[in-house]
């Protein structure tokens, strides 16, 4: 009895041992980033078995700050609605002859630092494909931020009230890729117009934006109350953008339960 009591004793004081072990790694490593030496140095003087747990838990430590960095991009961006490319229906859009679907799930644009404008009547799913291609690039690593036009004005105005607008515009400006859904939609301004023409500005060649239209390029005038100011978005939307159109019925209108 009294060695099996001895061998429960020495196990249990191996396991406190192991856990108290585990809790120092754990702790160290809260603030302990990698130094490519003292690494190398280790892999120097490890066993075959050690560099493949190291390898493992590098691969893993990896896949873990990339789940939770899509999972915080995705959060952040303000997408109203959980959209996907799977399933979408894309009989309404019409591509340039240049420039098709692939081009465009390719999310190749954001890398180039062009901009897509969705052109079409309501209810045939430019927003949709907006949110949609926004959480593919938020899932790619790309930082991205969804407004309404009309709710970006509001934030832009209530930002520029509270003496923060530099900041909410340098929040603006991190992001890869923009998504100003509805754009003329809402009437904007004077004011909010000139809010909205900074950001645009902002981001020519250095950010992506999407647009979300049922308004051609000849009445964005009204949309910004400026004519002059129009004219200096569409051409910088047209230097480095694609117009995609979209036509057909709303699929809200044709699925309605109200007749």
């Amino acid at each position: 009895m009294s060695t099996g009591n001895g061998k429960e004793q020495d196990t249990r004081r191996r396991r406190a041992s192991t856990g108290r072990r585990m809790e120092a790694i754990m702790e160290l490593a809260r603030g302990l980033p990698l130094t490519r030496q003292v690494l190398a140095d280790s892999l120097e003087e490890a066993t075959a078995a050690q560099m493949a747990f190291m390898e493992t838990w590098m691969r893993e430590e990896i896949a873990s700050r990339g789940r939770s960095k899509r999972a915080r991009l995705l959060r952040q961006a303000g997408f109203p609605q959980s959209k996907e490319l799977d399933g979408y229906d894309w009989t309404p859009v019409r591509f340039p002859v240049d420039y098709g679907r692939e081009s465009l799930e390719s999310l190749e644009f954001t890398g180039r630092h062009e901009d897509v404008v969705l052109f079409g009547p309501p209810g045939t799913g430019k927003t949709h494909l907006a949110i949609a291609l926004g959480r593919k690039a938020c899932r790619e690593g790309t930082e991205t931020r969804f407004f309404t036009a009309a709710g970006l004005v509001m934030r832009l105005l209530r930002a520029k009230t509270d003496n923060r607008l530099d900041k909410e515009l340098a929040m603006i400006g991190k992001a890869g890729l923009l998504i100003i859904d509805e754009l003329g939609y809402v009437p904007v301004d004077e004011e909010g117009s000139r809010l909205l023409f900074q950001v645009v500005t902002n981001a020519y060649e250095r950010q992506s934006v999407i647009f979300t239209t049922n308004i051609e390029f000849s009445g964005w005038g009204r949309v910004f109350g400026d004519p002059n100011m129009a004219a200096a978005i569409i051409d910088r939307t047209v230097h480095h953008g694609r117009m995609i159109r979209f036509d057909g019925d709303s699929y809200r209108r044709t699925h309605a339960l109200m007749e």
